[in-house]
């Protein structure tokens, strides 16, 4: 197939852009996306955000203006910020939602992740981002901690949809599947409808190289530059394995004929980090069947370009990743530990970007035209 686009949605691959700012929405650049059909999702997170409002300039600086007037506070600020982009992207995607009976068309809005290990905390502030963007296709992303599991299957048995992100262990990942069958059954046992309950596993791709390659390469030798570059896929592989078997477990069975539908996996962090990796690795290397790919502009653009897609699917690949994950193990590489130091690292990111936005709102809010 010639068109790259066309490839992953003929291999039930949706497409998720992994960017939402202003500009694009009011430019005409996301919408003609939209409705070219090569976009049927958005992803926002922190780090998103704070690129997008950048110094409260641009597009921002009339709503942040009428916010001082108000008399806002900086987190009622920043929660009209983000909410308005986040409510004008589901209208935009609200056709695609339709169309698809629920399954796509879908924007991605996270609580704050000051607040990751914190059940109950997570638990307000996502109720809160639901009620405040009020619609249907809103997915409220929620750190995948210990915590955020537990927040998941509460969440989920109120009807509120959810992604899970910053995921990187296979073990972590297990625990969010177990947490997302726990929340259907408990909104099956107080007579909601299944269906329209959705939820997504972001699992983060990229980073897991950058990690562990930097690992090998301090350790050097032949063994360890032979595997470099060989981690990340090979984890989300597995990760894909560990979906098809739990969900064709009886458990999982017995929720879908009550109308439940998959918890998909989404790929995550698919721009590639190092420059001597091909800019469309994270996106041909990860073709999976019920899957969706988030990616940046840049990579978007780079896949329409000139991505080539290997024949073998991911389905092929199972026996050589469990192997690339033994070599790492023997050369070294503690795969819990770089795991749990990803997931640290990654909500320490998106904290620093959470605070930063904070202090440019408070700026805005605090000094005069």
């Amino acid at each position: 197939m010639s068109d790259p686009l066309a490839h992953l949605t003929a291999h039930d691959v949706a497409i998720w852009l992994d960017d939402l700012n202003r500009r694009d929405l009011e430019s005409g650049v996301l919408p003609s996306l939209i409705h070219a059909g090569k976009v049927t999702g958005i992803t926002s997170n922190p780090t998103i955000f704070q690129a997008a409002i950048g110094d409260g300039s641009g597009p921002y600086r009339g709503q942040l203006e009428e916010l001082r007037r108000a008399g806002a506070d900086v987190d009622e600020a920043l929660q009209a910020l983000t909410t308005h982009d986040v409510r004008q992207a589901c209208d935009l995607l609200r056709p695609t939602y339709e169309a698809s009976d629920g399954v796509e068309g879908y924007v991605s809005v996270e609580v704050s992740p000051l607040v990751a290990h914190d059940s109950a905390a997570t638990l307000t502030e996502a109720r809160r981002l639901h009620r405040l963007v009020d619609r249907p296709n809103v997915l409220i992303k929620v750190p995948a901690t210990v915590e955020g599991a537990r927040a998941l299957t509460l969440l989920l048995a109120e009807g509120i949809s959810v992604n899970m992100t910053l995921l990187f262990s296979l073990r972590r990942y297990r625990e969010v599947i177990h947490a997302y069958f726990a929340g259907l059954e408990r909104a099956r046992a107080q007579g909601r409808p299944l269906a329209p309950i959705a939820s997504v596993a972001s699992f983060f791709v990229s980073r897991v190289d950058t990690a562990v390659d930097a690992r090998l390469a301090q350790q050097g030798g032949p063994t360890q530059a032979a595997l470099q570059g060989r981690a990340a896929l090979a984890n989300a592989r597995l990760a894909y394995h560990l979906y098809e078997k739990e969900f064709s477990t009886r458990r999982w069975r017995r929720l879908h004929d009550a109308g439940a539908r998959p918890q998909r996996p989404l790929w995550a962090s698919t721009a590639t980090k190092n420059p001597h990796y091909g800019d469309t690795r994270y996106v041909t290397g990860l073709l999976a069947p019920g899957t969706i790919t988030t990616m940046p502009r840049n990579t978007l653009d780079a896949v329409a370009d000139h991505a080539v897609f290997p024949p073998q699917s991911v389905r092929g690949t199972y026996q050589d990743s469990t192997e690339v994950l033994r070599r790492l193990q023997a050369a070294g590489i503690a795969y819990d530990e770089v795991m749990a130091a990803l997931e640290k690292e990654g909500l320490e990111r998106f904290a620093d970007s959470f605070t930063a936005l904070r202090a440019v709102v408070h700026h805005a809010l605090h000094s005069r035209p």
